[in-house]
């Protein structure tokens, strides 16, 4: 069984959490810098190089300005019917 970073529901919540934050119009240095972090970490996330956790996806929805449930509802309704990890 394959990692759930190299799944297809994994591969979608990267491209809506990409979209979120195109759409809140924040880039990826503004994101890292609210987090505290430097660009790369928000670019080795959003490339799948670097998996993101549970905490780590309730700071940047925060980050985003975006409360984090409603983020997570938002995430999860594009995956796929089964999801397997």
């Amino acid at each position: 069984m394959p990692k759930s970073v190299f799944t297809p529901a994994y591969d979608t919540m990267l491209r809506n959490l990409i979209a979120l934050r195109k759409e809140r119009g924040v880039s990826q240095v503004e994101l890292a810098r609210q987090l505290g972090k430097e660009q790369p970490f928000i670019s080795r996330i959003e490339r799948g190089e670097r998996r993101l956790d549970v905490v780590e996806f309730y700071a940047l929805a925060q980050a985003l300005g975006i409360d984090p449930a409603k983020a997570y509802g938002v995430l999860i309704e594009d995956f796929p019917a089964e999801v397997s990890i």
